[in-house]
């Protein structure tokens, strides 16, 4: 799974999945996802972007690798961004969504504000509860075009 000759950066990565099966054998949670990667013809102004948006929901600063990608860990798996490998302009997925857990209506409301001062676009409807869901949803599109949201669950 891991190359023989570790680079620093690898053992970061190791690092973070022992720490993700550790967590699930404790919790006995069958996590849903290792990884989520999107991307971005300007990784530098995604990592600004994404490092104030999910600040706001406690996650620490993404890190840069030596490819020019940048990870932020979190105990239940690793989102991150990247130029795209074939040279190719990055594009949102159509249809796509990448779904972040906020905590309270307060914390999905600052992730919002945090993503449009950093470059993000508010789409779909303002922040609030969807009638009928118990859900809390915030929506932007990121500097690069993909959308996301933060969700709350009220019930």
């Amino acid at each position: 799974m891991f190359p023989k000759i570790l680079t620093p950066f690898h053992t970061v990565i190791r690092q973070a999945f022992v720490a993700r099966m550790a967590l699930q054998s404790t919790t006995g949670e069958l996590l849903v996802y290792s990884h989520i990667m999107l991307g971005a013809d300007d990784v530098a102004a995604a990592k600004t972007f994404y490092d104030a948006v999910l600040g706001t929901l406690g996650h620490p600063e993404g890190t840069m690798d030596d490819q020019g990608r940048c990870f932020w860990f979190t105990p239940s798996g690793i989102f991150s961004v990247t130029p795209p490998i074939d040279s190719q302009p990055a594009s949102g997925g159509n249809g796509s969504t990448v779904g972040f857990a906020a905590d309270s209506p307060e914390a999905a409301d600052a992730w919002h504000q945090a993503g449009l001062d950093n470059g993000g676009v508010s789409i779909e409807d303002p922040p609030g509860v969807r009638e009928g869901s118990g859900l809390y949803l915030a929506y932007l599109r990121d500097p690069s075009g993909n959308k996301i949201c933060a969700l709350h669950r009220t019930g």
